[in-house]
């Protein structure tokens, strides 16, 4: 458990950005015949994501451009995917990847876990925020009409702010919630998932820690063990996924990284979404976190996977050698 971490980017502020020279650069790279790759990505992951909206703003007031558009006309692929969304604002962002996982025929469960279960109140306002403006349809109903049961609901009280802020701790309160848990699922035949829903919904991080800890008192499992043997499908994972970011965040990227690396073929959506979504917050925790666990680099488990640009891109961003 590492709680309350410092959290460490991988792609930081850099003092000698000059945006007027990075941005004749960058529109350098796109003129004319051919593309200079490496020149694009030698600006995009040597500064920060607000001196890349600093490049964005001046593509569209000095030189009249959209970026995003010009970027699009000259890439493609994955490539593409993970360029542009280095230069798009992160609440927008985030908005997308949660309409593209619902948009169309089925929802992708996964996606929506991943962004909605792991976002602070803030975070998660702006993401709302930035849905309603981009998609002129409510988060929370769009949500509402692609998923079921106590999943959905247990989705929408994140997504509506419900969550107490950080910094109230109440150790009485913590204990009667652990007891309420407990008689809710392990204490009594059947599973009031409503509690479970409320609770892992309503409470601080800081509280939820010092509920689950009293939970282990009064029931001798984890809650972990708990959600497993109480909880199934999306709304378990989902609950899993809130558990794993109140004890730590980087832990849970790097467990859904090597979910996205491991196996036959690789999810480049999720390697791009985590990347892109943590590298100006704690991406540099996520690979320590990620080689603690799994005894490898991260960059040795995605240099095998990937190629090209998309490769020398990604392991630039995540600080290793391309």
């Amino acid at each position: 458990m590492i709680r309350n971490y410092v959290a460490i980017p991988t792609t930081k502020r850099n003092p000698n950005f000059n945006v007027a020279e990075w941005g004749t650069t960058l529109r350098e790279a796109m003129k004319g015949l051919g593309t200079d790759e490496d020149k694009i990505i030698e600006v995009l992951t040597s500064c920060s994501g607000s001196q890349r909206q600093e490049l964005v703003q001046f593509f569209a007031q000095e030189l009249g451009r959209n970026l995003e558009d010009d970027l699009r006309s000259e890439l493609g692929g994955k490539f593409e995917s993970l360029i542009v969304g280095l230069i798009t604002p992160p609440a927008q962002y985030l908005a997308r990847q949660l309409n593209k996982a619902m948009d169309g025929l089925g929802t992708n469960s996964n996606v929506l876990i991943e962004v909605i279960s792991t976002r602070t109140n803030e975070e998660m306002k702006d993401v709302v925020e930035a849905y309603e403006s981009m998609y002129n349809r409510p988060l929370a109903e769009h949500l509402c009409s692609e998923t079921s049961g106590d999943f959905r609901k247990f989705l929408t009280l994140i997504v509506t702010g419900v969550r107490n802020p950080p910094g109230n701790i109440d150790e009485s309160s913590a204990q009667a919630l652990a007891e309420e848990l407990y008689n809710a699922g392990e204490g009594t035949a059947g599973t009031k998932e409503e509690v479970f829903n409320r609770i892992l919904s309503h409470e601080s991080y800081d509280q939820l820690a010092l509920i689950f800890e009293k939970y282990k008192s009064v029931s001798g499992h984890t809650i972990e063990q708990a959600l497993n043997s109480e909880v199934s499908g999306d709304l378990k994972e989902a609950m899993l996924a809130v558990v794993e970011c109140v004890q730590s965040p980087p832990e849970y990227f790097a467990k859904q990284l090597k979910k996205a690396v491991e196996g036959a073929g690789t999810d480049d959506s999720s390697l791009i979404r985590i990347i892109v979504s943590r590298c100006d917050i704690d991406l540099e925790n996520i690979k320590q976190e990620y080689e603690r666990i799994y005894d490898i680099t991260l960059e040795s488990s995605i240099k095998s996977e990937i190629e090209g640009d998309y490769k020398t891109a990604i392991l630039t961003l995540i600080g290793a050698e391309p």
